[in-house]
């Protein structure tokens, strides 16, 4: 392999942080190595002047006069003896049937690979350059050019000899020809010409810029991008020109093409070579450096550049320097930047050495990712390239950054790559957990593990569970409520936990773990038990889910003591499989629970419990007064007698009123209110809500010596009792709080019972005229009466009575004696007469 460095670090420079000059290297564009093989033993002995890329194989000068065929491996596969002097410049056309062959020495060879006839001249001059028509192998192309002093044109006739032409002379030596198509570019001493070989024109001449350089050591580089567009590089100059077509009606006298130069740049080093890559350029530089020590230049290694040409200048992408050999000996005209279109290989020849550059693909990437232990990079890079084609790879590349990890002691991302890496492997993943586990990091890879369709081998399983349990009860704890039961046998480990006990009997975490244990293993007896013992939170998920009632029948108790009122929820939700009967038998002897159960059971239904209301009563009276009231209140069931003794047992003087005018003594319960109480306000409110004279008349009886209660009734009595009867029976000169204020309010109260009468009055007056006038409207309607045998004179009352006329009484007639058109017609006998009436 040929020794690259990379731009941004030098072989003399020893970084002091290796992770930090790992990550300031960029990524090489192209990859490098020597031709070797034949061409090694070639340029041990000769050295090489020039060479030329086909697809298919490989044509090579040296200084001895001799060219050789190569393959692209570096194989001698033919070898012509042409000179005993240099090969200045080998061509061939684009089938590589024909191959157009010049020396130092004047000699001139045009010939087949396969028939050796065609052109064979030696000149009295050397000749420089010599180049064949792209498509010379057909019959109608036989063309080539040589160029020395002068740029001759071969063309062979149809007398199968050949015919010269003169292109171009008088400006020096001519020292590079590239023929593209019907384009002809050379360069001499003093620039660059075009000719076009269709028109038989002189299209261009682009001036070389820098005169000063010395046209033999520093020659100009050309290659022809497509068609149309031609690079050249001379001294550090570059140029890209585009051949383009001229608008007919600017021709004239002019030829038909032109040339536009779309950039133009200047670079740090010498140009020794260049060629396209895509839209890109790839330059090879001669350096020169100064050295530290001596104040001469020095010539270094030379560099392979790819840059991005811009209008004005250009980006630099890549920068290399090739270590090829015998470099110190170099000048700027050994080496020479040969391209291979097809494939992208570019051919750096020097006198001793050949380098071989290539595009870097994806294998590469990877490949430097991970000399630069860019495993995660590689990684990635390994997945999308590779995908199921070469899965092995990727576990390798894998391999090698768990590996990494390990060493540097990044134990937890080490595991955690694990699962991407190792994938179905269970060979590797049992490997990698024995590993861990002699570096002592089990604990690392845990969580990491397979636990589904994918297992690894209980044992493996129960290994790590008892490296925790050792040192780790948490961690024990945390794996064994993530990993499915299924994953270890469940009694060896049930085994380990009572062992460990033996020593901690009180560990809640262990105890807790073990009824997790004994649920999977659905022992759930011993796992309610422990909860119970432990007061876990989850017993009533364990109870509900796996039907536990029939155990819990005589656990009641504990189930309360832990939380109330999750406990009695549940029994009552779970009437069906523990009966309340069952559950006050329980609680006999713990009343304060037997109260909460009871009471939430009333809550729900007031007759559920009815059978223990009476208990009840003692039960609130002791432990939850508040709710006593609201419980005599809502129960239908409860013994009014019991409850009143309670009560006034306890001196409950509210709960006694309630029951003495729910009994129907209204009269002591006021007197209780009044006396016991002395809240007037609760008596007045009482008083209402009875709605008795009587009560009212006790109530003022007993508040008329008292001003406070006086200013009571006066205040809410109003609208109940005429304060009239109230204010005449107080005493005179009785000094009454706020006084003026409950007179005011009695006033208020009158106009407001006055504004509410009249109110009420408008609307009854309005009511009733406008019923009058509905029924006089409907009175002063029509009655149509039909007579349909003879003429009568009949009268019709609006209450649909009709009579005749004169069948009415007058005045004078005796009381008693009815007169009406029925009975009339009855002495008249049927058929006498039809009346029809009709509204």
């Amino acid at each position: 392999m040929a020794e690259v460095e990379e731009k941004g670090r030098k072989p003399s420079e020893e970084s002091t942080d290796e992770s930090e000059e790992e990550d300031s290297v960029e990524e090489p564009k192209l990859k490098y190595e020597r031709l070797a093989n034949g061409v090694t033993e070639i340029l041990q002995k000769d050295a090489a002047s020039c060479m030329t890329v086909h697809d298919k194989f490989l044509a090579l000068g040296t200084h001895f006069g001799k060219v050789f065929l190569l393959d692209i491996q570096g194989n001698v596969t033919q070898k012509f003896e042409i000179s005993p002097v240099r090969i200045n410049q080998i061509s061939l056309d684009e089938s590589g049937e024909h191959v157009g062959i010049c020396s130092e020495d004047g000699k001139v060879q045009v010939f087949g690979l396969y028939t050796r006839e065609g052109f064979h001249e030696n000149f009295d001059c050397p000749v420089k350059v010599v180049a064949l028509h792209p498509r010379f192998s057909s019959s109608n192309y036989k063309q080539f050019v040589t160029g020395g002093n002068k740029l001759l044109l071969y063309e062979r006739n149809w007398l199968n000899r050949w015919k010269t032409s003169t292109l171009h002379e008088g400006e020096g030596t001519i020292n590079n020809v590239q023929w593209r198509a019907n384009l002809i570019a050379w360069a001499n001493n003093v620039g660059v010409k075009i000719y076009d070989i269709s028109t038989k024109q002189r299209i261009t001449n682009v001036s070389r810029d820098n005169v000063s350089l010395r046209p033999d050591m520093y020659p100009c580089s050309l290659c022809w991008k497509d068609n149309s567009t031609l690079i050249i590089g001379w001294g550090s100059s570059v140029k890209i020109c585009a051949v383009k077509e001229r608008d007919h009606a600017e021709m004239r006298d002019l030829p038909s093409r032109y040339v536009e130069i779309v950039s133009a740049f200047e670079t740090e080093f010498f140009i020794s070579g260049l060629a396209p890559l895509a839209d890109q350029l790839v330059n090879l530089y001669f350096v020169k450096e100064n050295s530290d020590h001596v104040e001469e230049e020095f010539r270094a290694r030379p560099r392979l550049d790819i840059i991005q040409p811009l209008p004005e200048g250009f980006e630099e992408l890549s920068s290399d320097a090739l270590t090829v050999r015998n470099f110190q000996e170099n000048e700027c005209r050994d080496y020479r930047l040969e391209h291979s279109e097809g494939e992208s290989l570019f051919y750096i020849i020097s006198p001793k050495d050949i380098v071989v550059a290539k595009e870097r693909d994806q294998d590469d990437h990877i490949d430097w990712l991970l000399d630069k232990k860019k495993y995660e990079e590689a990684l990635m890079a390994a997945e999308i390239s590779f995908k199921n084609v070469k899965r092995h790879e990727v576990q390798k590349i894998g391999m090698a950054y768990i590996n990494h990890l390990v060493e540097k002691g990044d134990y937890d991302t080490a595991a955690r790559k694990c699962q991407k890496v190792l994938g179905k492997n269970m060979e590797l993943w049992e490997n990698e957990v024995y590993r861990f586990k002699t570096i002592g990091q089990l604990k690392a890879i845990s969580q990491y593990l397979p636990r589904g369709d994918l297992r690894l081998r209980p044992a493996i399983y129960e290994m790590i569970l008892n490296e925790f349990l050792k040192t780790d009860y948490e961690g024990f704890a945390t794996l064994i409520r993530e990993w499915p039961g299924e994953l270890y046998n469940n009694m060896t480990v049930v085994q380990a936990v009572a062992d460990h006990l033996k020593k901690d009997p009180t560990n809640s975490t262990l105890l807790t773990t073990l009824a997790e244990l004994y649920t999977y293993d659905q022992r759930y007896d011993r796992a309610l038990e422990i909860y119970l013992r432990l007061r876990h939170k989850d017993v009533y998920q364990l109870i509900h889910k796996h039907n536990l009632f029939s155990s819990i029948e005589d656990k009641i108790v504990l189930l309360m003591d832990f939380d109330k009122e999750k406990a009695v929820d549940m029994l009552l939700d779970n009437e069906d499989k523990i009966s309340t009967e069952r559950v006050v038998e329980e609680l006999r002897d713990r009343p304060e629970l037997l109260h909460i159960y009871l009471h939430k059971l009333f809550k729900r239904d007031h007759h559920k419990g009815q059978r223990y209301h009476e208990r009840q009563i003692g039960l609130y009276a002791e432990y939850d007064r508040p709710n006593l009231l609201p419980f005599l209140r809502d129960s239908i069931h409860c013994p009014l007698e019991k409850a009143l003794e309670i009560c006034q047992e306890r001196n409950f003087v509210e709960e006694t009123v309630f029951l003495l005018s729910r009994m129907g003594n209204c009269r002591r319960a006021l007197q209780m209110i009044m006396e016991e109480l002395e809240d007037v306000d609760k008596a007045i409110e009482f008083a209402k809500e009875q709605d008795d004279v009587e009560l009212w008349e006790d109530l003022i009886s007993y508040s008329i010596d008292k001003p406070p209660f006086i200013t009571g009734l006066l205040n809410n009595i109003g609208t109940h009792v005429d304060p009239i009867l109230l204010i005449h029976r107080i005493k005179e000169g009785m000094e009454i709080p706020n006084l003026r204020d409950s007179l005011v309010k009695i006033l208020h109260d009158y106009n407001l019972q006055i504004l509410l009468r009249e109110g009420c009055k408008k609307i009854l007056v309005a009511d009733s005229l406008s019923l009058l006038q509905k029924m006089h409207r409907s009175q002063m309607r029509g009655v149509r009466v039909d007579d349909m045998a003879q003429n009568f004179s009949v009268a019709v009352f609006h209450c649909r009575h009709m009579f005749h006329k004169e069948c009415l009484p007058s005045l004078g007639t005796i009381p008693g004696v009815q007169f009406c058109n029925i009975c009339s017609a009855k002495r008249r006998g049927p058929g006498s007469g039809i009346l029809e009436m009709k509204k």
